[in-house]
């Protein structure tokens, strides 16, 4: 079993720690402490969490279903599901401020537009929102004052969520009827923050807006904000889950949970997408698609050659997936960008394999990624992409399923 880092707020450098059984009983007890103290302190919205469940039809068995899942998701035994449940219930003492820069408010869409009602919806009634500008009522001077009543009501309380990329440069990005720079609003709110989520790959590393040529000079919330703790949730857009599941565990925990070298949680970006997909059966087996409609693509083969960046893309897609758990990218048959890696806009959104893209890298503009990858190696990839990419051609080579050779076979038609 698989759960949260051994420190504060950081991680161990060999990946997500395992637990023993005294080490579980501590961190219960931690945890106990932690939501008791919360249970006491007077909410900052009055919510009660079961009635609102019943208002929106939702049973206890529905959310108790949905606790063990996130129990699941954090990477805790299931021991801890009575836990989550209370956190759940006490997420409305913890305040949250929430600023949108530089993007298309797909992160904000993602949380909200789900068939309902969802846990995701009813959770956000119950986080204790202060300020967010697409969906508060206030506008101009009067949601700027109810900013600025939140900021010195919580100073160095509230965590601050940051949902698009922030334009450095001059004359981009303006907020609020003073016209404050999105850049100088980051770093007026990140000031007395506890702690900054930022969701989206817009807000985690520039995303889209940072693309060749970067005209605005977007960049991420870590290449601005320096001595606060972050934590990254890139994907285009975010998993709700993921971002509740940050929450629970800074509710449960008073700490963030183990992040990665990009300040992703572990618990979300801690293995390939690759690695859980739902055709890695027919990679395997060297059977793929080659061509979009052929007879690969109606068997739901293997979508590596049509450009799939999953065996170089971190994120848990494949297993939580998107709108109620319904799908994903290459449940429906297009395969994966890395939305969730810096530079994907650039690096991975093509329908070409890396090792066969005949585009330029940034920064090396002469070069194809092709030739790229011969003159210096996997370091502009992965060494997973580069592995993956051997594995594919022999596998393609003498693994294929095929009657190529058989007697009586027609020979095979060269291209």
């Amino acid at each position: 079993m698989r759960v949260f880092g051994r420190g504060e707020g950081g991680g161990s450098a060999d990946g997500i720690g395992a637990r023993t059984e005294s080490e579980y009983e501590a961190l219960r007890r931690r945890c106990e402490e932690r939501l008791r103290a919360l249970e006491a302190a007077e909410p900052l919205q009055q919510v009660h969490l079961p009635s609102l469940l019943r208002s929106e039809g939702m049973s206890r068995r529905t959310f108790l279903k949905w606790a063990s899942a996130t129990t699941a998701l954090l990477f805790l035994p299931a021991s801890f599901e009575k836990l989550v449940a209370r956190a759940a219930a006490v997420m409305n003492r913890v305040p949250v401020i929430w600023v949108e820069y530089q993007d298309c408010a797909g992160n904000s869409e993602a949380i909200l537009r789900a068939d309902g009602p969802t846990i995701d919806e009813l959770l956000l009634d119950v986080i204790s929102l202060e300020y967010h500008e697409t969906l508060m009522t206030p506008s101009g001077f009067q949601a700027e004052a109810q900013l600025e009543d939140a900021l010195q009501a919580f100073r160095g309380k509230y965590i601050l969520i940051v949902e698009g990329s922030i334009p450095t440069e001059d004359g981009f990005g303006f907020n609020g009827p003073r016209g404050e720079s999105f850049l100088e609003n980051l770093k007026r709110l990140s000031r007395d923050a506890l702690a900054i989520i930022a969701v989206g790959s817009c807000a985690s590393y520039g995303g889209i807006p940072a693309a060749y040529p970067n005209p605005t000079k977007a960049m991420g919330v870590w290449d601005i904000v320096k001595g606060k703790p972050i934590v990254n949730i890139p994907a285009c857009p975010m998993n709700p889950a993921n971002l509740i599941g940050v929450l629970l565990h800074y509710v449960l925990t008073g700490t963030l949970p183990e992040l990665d070298y990009l300040l992703r949680p572990k618990f979300a970006f801690g293995y390939r997408i690759h690695d859980n997909c739902e055709r890695r059966a027919h990679f395997d087996a060297g059977e793929y698609v080659e061509q979009w409609g052929d007879e690969g693509a109606r068997n739901n083969f293997c979508l590596y050659k049509m450009g799939c960046k999953g065996p170089m893309t971190f994120n848990n897609c494949s297993i939580i997936r998107y709108n109620d758990g319904t799908n994903w990218p290459i449940g429906v048959g297009r395969g994966c960008i890395g939305c969730s890696e810096p530079g994907f806009w650039d690096k991975y959104a093509y329908e070409r394999p890396m090792a066969g893209a005949n585009i330029p890298v940034p920064g090396l503009w002469n070069l194809g990624i092709e030739r790229s990858v011969d003159l210096l190696g996997v370091g502009l990839l992965t060494a997973a992409g580069a592995g993956i990419a051997i594995h594919a051609f022999l596998s393609a080579k003498y693994g294929k399923k095929s009657d190529e050779g058989a007697p009586g076979a027609p020979p095979k038609e060269k291209s």
